[in-house]
């Protein structure tokens, strides 16, 4: 059977930078994909249109990648956000930087990006096989030596050089991503940090807010608390659903969330005590103010502040002289630390990514190899690195695929 140098397990973000990287050098690289075609996942990103990275400078980045963001720095030096954009261009790909940094092809298609990459493996000799899984890693000695896949209900084996892991992790298993490279790293000792399901949406207990579905709030701060202590705290976009909270702000802060949690959202952006002194302060001024005027000037939507003063069995006409004391107190606790206990966290099948995998100290931040099986080296969502939204994933698993590509 022929061997190759390099195989590549997995046809995702990380699996085609690698192979096209490793395969400039003129190496013999065969990359393997389970599914009938590649990058499926990438092709669901950003709705369709593909966040591939964002403008923010490397000291940044580290504030929006977890739990070790600094594994990361020696992948980034090597091929960070213009690198990407520069590759992609080469095919023809231009691309554009929203208001908030986040960096998109100017077609808006994620097939633009995909097929940029598969032009460049094209280039450069790469041979994919397609419905191909792979269901073991050969391995003697503690080296590496190819991988055996499934055949026609038998094992078929082929052997190189080197494997590169990029079987991603466990979100949207229709994609492909159903976590193989756990088992496969398991299996040869390597530590499995537990994988969580990230940035998803968050389902709430008894959830009111069903009406104004549609409804978001920009930078509020969210507070998480457990047995009721606050373990975190997180500023960000948050959005109503029929069913729960998303946006941003949810999506980033869902890596850190069980069921029975809650969540207190700030909605106005202010604290109790500050709160309070302005709705004193008002009424003594001006207690023909309307609650309704009042809660206003705090940029909410007339249906959020209906649906809480609902709630409290207030009207929104009511005049701020006339409210009582107890009334004040009850308003202060809502719109500053309204509730929410979690139900529970979108799965898989709605998760963007995968938090946990495989613990990146036994893996070789400079080369990507891992430190227990000499030949083996792992990229991208495998990796036990997962980041915020916005183009954060997507860089580190170009990142990671390009530094393990070059190292092989």
């Amino acid at each position: 059977m022929t061997k190759y140098d390099i195989i590549i397990v997995g046809a995702g973000a990380s699996g085609l930078i690698a192979a096209g990287k490793a395969a400039e050098s003129g190496a013999k690289v065969l990359l393997l994909e389970k599914m009938n075609r590649p990058g499926k996942k990438l092709l669901i990103t950003g709705n369709g249109r593909c966040n591939i990275t964002h403008d923010a400078g490397m000291a940044e980045y580290f504030n929006h990648i977890y739990p070790n963001s600094r594994f990361l720095k020696n992948a980034f030096s090597q091929f960070f956000t213009t690198d990407i954009i520069q590759l992609l261009a080469k095919s023809g790909v231009e691309t554009i930087v929203e208001k908030d940094g986040r960096i998109f092809p100017a077609g808006n298609r994620s097939a633009d990006v995909l097929n940029a990459l598969m032009k460049w493996l094209e280039k450069n000799n790469v041979q994919i096989e397609y419905n191909c899984r792979v269901d073991k890693l050969l391995v003697n000695n503690g080296i590496i030596g190819g991988v055996g896949y499934l055949q026609e209900e038998s094992v078929k084996e082929i052997f190189a050089d080197k494997v590169i892991l990029c079987t991603g992790g466990n979100s949207y298993p229709a994609t492909g991503s159903t976590g193989d490279g756990y088992n496969f790293a398991r299996a040869l000792g390597h530590t499995i940090i537990k994988p969580k399901p990230a940035l998803t949406p968050v389902y709430i207990r008894n959830y009111s807010f069903s009406e104004i579905s549609g409804i978001s709030l920009e930078d509020r701060k969210i507070s998480l608390f457990r047995n009721n202590k606050k373990i975190k705290v997180h500023v960000g976009d948050i959005g109503f659903t029929h069913w729960g909270l998303s946006g941003p702000g949810i999506l980033d802060f869902s890596r850190y969330i069980e069921s029975n949690d809650v969540l207190k959202i700030n909605l106005i952006n202010t604290d109790n005590d500050n709160f309070r002194s302005i709705i004193n302060e008002t009424a003594a001024n001006d207690g023909k103010m309307t609650l309704k005027r009042f809660l206003k000037m705090f940029e909410l939507p007339e249906s959020l502040i209906k649906q809480i003063l609902n709630e409290l069995n207030l009207d929104w006409v009511i005049h701020l002289a006339d409210i009582n004391r107890n009334n004040r107190n009850k308003i202060i606790e809502l719109f500053c630390e309204y509730p929410f206990i979690v139900e529970r966290t979108g799965d898989y099948n709605i998760a963007m990514v995968t938090s946990g995998g495989v613990s990146t100290k036994e893996v070789s931040s400079g080369t990507m190899e891992s430190k227990l099986i000499k030949n083996l080296f792992f990229a991208g969502e495998v990796l036990d690195i997962d980041g915020d939204t916005g183009g954060y994933n997507l860089q580190a698993a170009f990142s990671t695929g390009f530094l393990a590509g070059k190292n092989l």
